[in-house]
């Protein structure tokens, strides 16, 4: 079994998809490093992207091709200036060349160099390959699949090993939550407390602390940004963006200038039922809009169900626990970070392979967990809220108008956030002890759902509300 760490399941990168966008991008960094190991890098002439089944049939929507792009540039996720993409994309539409890496100037046709292919490959439906052509006459390609969250492999796996190697030096090798729970209760540790052994394993104390400061940062940032910026997503479908006019509502007269200064006053503001629901539905539609517009967020799991884990970690900071600080936003974000790890090795965590369940019920699985435990819970009232939560999003299937991740994607994690909190509510309320479904079968299930899903409803745009709604609705 692979390591897999909480950066793993919570990464900064650009919206607006994770295995459609940011795995495609992490895909053309790799394949500039294969060049440049191999010694053929000072030899490209030209460059061929051909993306494969779900890639090919929302790739336009998804920004996989500007992501590719994006990547043989040589830019990081992670540190782009949003602002910087379009003038990017633009210069190679208009000049027909491509700064490989941003060191060699090649030629690059946007429209014929890119392309399409809706046959799937066999070993996933994310399929894309590179291939160069050199100046001694000869090509070279390379093909990698982007399989949920960013996650970036090639069919031989020869990562694999090395990620073997690191889950053996963890104190606490996890595979399924019945080691978690038990190892919870050998150690009389919290899960946040064994995930974090976990973590050190891999990195400082010093490291983690400053890793999860920038995830949280971003997810701030996401929800502040997307709460006060008004006007239309692009894409086509001419969505308004809805969290500034529901913030507008909700924030009244206050004043502030930073998104620490917004957290107090939003404190301050009314509580009451309707309120609450909506602050919790503004937060993740306004992560989610700013990732439909290529913005910055964070993987969580994937970009599509980014919002869930902010909405529900700001309703704990805004209204369950004011004094709350780093501490408690440390643990919630490790509980979540391994609770999506558990989906990632028993399931999957890509709409691709499992449809939408496999993104938002899985945001919201690890959403209801964290909340549990920052909320008090025990290692077993938060796995079965994770479950209660995943639960309520079987066969939830993944059909995104016009192959963009906005309707109807962004209302989702509005959705995904408050079944969490409902979620975690009712395993706080129960003795775990009555729990009739273990977490490892709801993962199990979610699985052979996936399995048994048909393939138009796993991000393919050939089903669903993508095909009974079209643009002249819109």
């Amino acid at each position: 079994m692979e390591s897999i760490s909480v950066f793993d399941m919570l990464k900064i990168g650009v919206g607006p998809s994770s295995s459609h966008t940011l795995g495609p991008w992490r895909a053309g960094e790799r394949w500039i490093k294969e060049l440049k190991e191999s010694n053929k890098f000072d030899l490209v002439e030209g460059v061929t992207i051909n993306l494969y089944g779900s890639l090919s049939l929302t790739g336009k929507g998804h920004a996989t091709d500007l992501a590719s792009l994006l990547g043989l540039l040589g830019y990081d996720p992670v540190t782009i200036p949003v602002e910087n993409i379009d003038p990017e994309i633009n210069n190679i539409k208009t000049f027909h060349r491509l700064n490989l890496n941003g060191e060699r100037s090649i030629d690059f046709d946007f429209e014929n160099d890119l392309v399409f292919n809706k046959k799937f490959l066999p070993f996933h439906p994310n399929g894309m390959k590179f291939t160069a052509r050199l100046s001694t006459g000869k090509t070279t390609s390379s093909t990698f699949y982007s399989i949920g969250g960013g996650f970036v492999v090639k069919e031989e796996r020869k990562r694999a090993k090395r990620q073997l190697e690191k889950f053996k030096e963890f104190p606490f090798p996890i595979v399924k939550g019945t080691d978690l729970a038990r190892f919870c209760k050998q150690e009389n540790k919290k899960i946040s407390e064994i995930v974090y052994e976990n973590e050190k394993s891999l990195r400082s104390e010093v490291e983690i602390d400053a890793g999860l400061t920038a995830v949280w940062n971003v997810m701030l940032e996401s929800m502040y940004l997307g709460c006060h910026t008004e006007g239309t997503l692009p894409g086509g479908l001419n969505v308004r963006r809805r969290a500034p006019d529901s913030h507008k509502k909700l924030i009244g007269d206050f004043k502030y200038n930073t998104p620490e200064e917004w957290i107090e006053v939003i404190r301050k503001t009314e509580v009451k039922f309707r309120s609450i629901l909506k602050w919790v539905s503004c937060f993740a539609l306004g992560v989610n809009e700013v990732n439909a517009s290529l913005g910055r967020v964070v993987t969580a799991p994937t970009n599509g169900s980014a919002g869930v884990i902010p909405a529900v970690l700001m309703y704990y900071l805004t209204i369950e626990n004011h004094d709350a600080g780093f501490e408690k936003i440390k643990q919630f974000l490790l509980v979540a970070g391994e609770i999506g790890s558990l989906f990632k090795k028993g399931a999957t965590i890509s709409a691709a392979m499992g449809g939408c369940q496999a993104e938002i019920g899985v945001s919201s699985s690890m959403a209801a967990g964290a909340l549990a435990e920052v909320m008090g819970g025990t290692p077993e009232q938060v796995m079965m809220a994770a479950e209660i939560a995943m639960e309520h999003h079987l066969g939830l299937t993944c059909d995104p108008i016009a192959g963009l991740v906005q309707i109807p994607c962004i209302e989702r994690n509005s959705m995904g956030a408050i079944k969490a909190i409902n979620a975690a509510e009712m395993a706080l309320d129960a003795d775990s002890i009555h729990a009739k479904v273990p977490l490892d079968k709801v993962i199990e299930t979610m699985w052979e759902t996936a399995k048994d899903m048909n393939s138009k409803y796993k991000e393919t745009s050939e089903g669903g509300l993508a095909v009974r709604v079209s643009l002249s609705d819109c």
